[in-house]
């Protein structure tokens, strides 16, 4: 073999690995049997060559091209390539769809199909609004609507508008540049105050932690009457009242029952007649002892005296219904 047709079939496979790897590093195999599909759509803004095909998630291929058709409205049209193994139909849909770094990939869903392709056919394709569409319908009109309202405001602002705000402006400059200094005359007591507060802060501090003892000892203190026999001791309390309220029932039953003794003494009032006779009779005998005492105190330095009579004094009890209880006569000698 001549050194010329060597050299021309190294040029020939130098080429062949050239473009192979070209399509490699492009994403596409020249030599696997993956098959190439098409769908048009209206805009693939975000889609390049290489961009994944997913179905369920998974990677089942990529874009293999893309091509304006100038005679179908400048609509694109996507060449994508699957994996053998992929069955697609007149029913799977391929979606155009994008994320939120903007860029897209072609989404697969798969149908009950009552025609299996076997590659180049066309699929059906949808495209899913992103949120960069979205955003933009709806932050246009806002857009237009705040810019209309600047130039309402502009027109608005006249001259002597403006110069009003500038004064405006300055003054409030003016009133920051006063609050400067009267924080910087004044520095000295906000440093007082602050060392105030600090030492008031921490005051504060040892004053809760006498607050934390105070509080250990009150729970101390309860845990120690939870423990205390409280419990017998309101029992035998309870028991103690009981016997004194019992006592007190009996006392009142008795004082009460005039059969009794104490009730007599109480309800009867005999007694009391009684008392009042014998002390107006005492009275009586003591004012005549004090009135006439030779009637009953007689002596004699000679042993002799005047004759003595007797006489007989007699005293007599009635109730309070006129009926006489007893009758006593007292003799006395004169």
């Amino acid at each position: 073999m001549s050194k010329e047709i060597k050299v021309a079939l190294l040029g020939i496979v130098a080429v062949a690995l050239l473009i192979v790897g070209f399509n490699f590093l492009k994403g596409s195999n020249i030599l696997s049997s993956d098959r190439t599909y098409f769908a048009k759509y209206d805009n693939v803004d975000g889609l390049a060559v290489g961009n994944p095909v997913i179905l369920n998630g998974i990677k089942v291929g990529q874009v293999k091209q893309m091509q304006l058709l100038p005679e179908e409205g400048n609509r694109v049209q996507v060449s994508v390539e699957l994996q053998k193994g992929v069955t697609v139909g007149d029913s799977t849909v391929a979606s155009l769809s994008g994320s939120l770094l903007g860029s897209k990939t072609i989404t697969l869903f798969l149908g009950r199909n009552s025609k299996v392709y076997d590659g180049g056919e066309e699929l059906k394709s949808y495209t899913v609004a992103s949120i960069t569409d979205a955003f933009q319908a709806k932050a246009l009109p806002v857009l237009g609507t705040v810019d209309s309202t600047l130039i309402k405001v502009n027109s608005f602002l006249s001259k002597d508008a403006r110069l009003s705000l500038q004064a405006t402006l300055l003054n409030a400059q003016g009133s920051t540049e006063a609050l400067k200094n009267l924080l910087l005359a004044n520095q000295r007591n906000i440093n007082q105050i602050t060392t105030n507060m600090a030492k008031l802060t921490g005051d504060l501090n040892k004053t809760s932690a006498k607050f934390d003892r105070i509080a250990t000892n009150f729970a101390v203190l309860s845990d120690s009457l939870k423990r205390a026999p409280v419990g017998p001791a309101m029992r035998k309390l309870n028991a103690t009242m009981t016997e004194a309220q019992s006592a007190i029932t009996t006392l009142n039953r008795s004082l009460s029952d005039q059969n009794g003794s104490l009730g007599m003494l109480l309800n009867d009032s005999t007694l009391y007649r009684n008392l009042n006779a014998t002390a107006a009779s005492s009275n009586a005998l003591i004012s005549d002892l004090q009135a006439n005492p030779k009637k009953y105190v007689h002596f004699s330095v000679f042993g002799g005296g005047k004759d003595k009579t007797k006489k007989e004094v007699e005293t007599t009890l009635t109730k309070p219904n006129g009926a006489v209880i007893e009758t006593e006569t007292k003799t006395t000698v004169k």
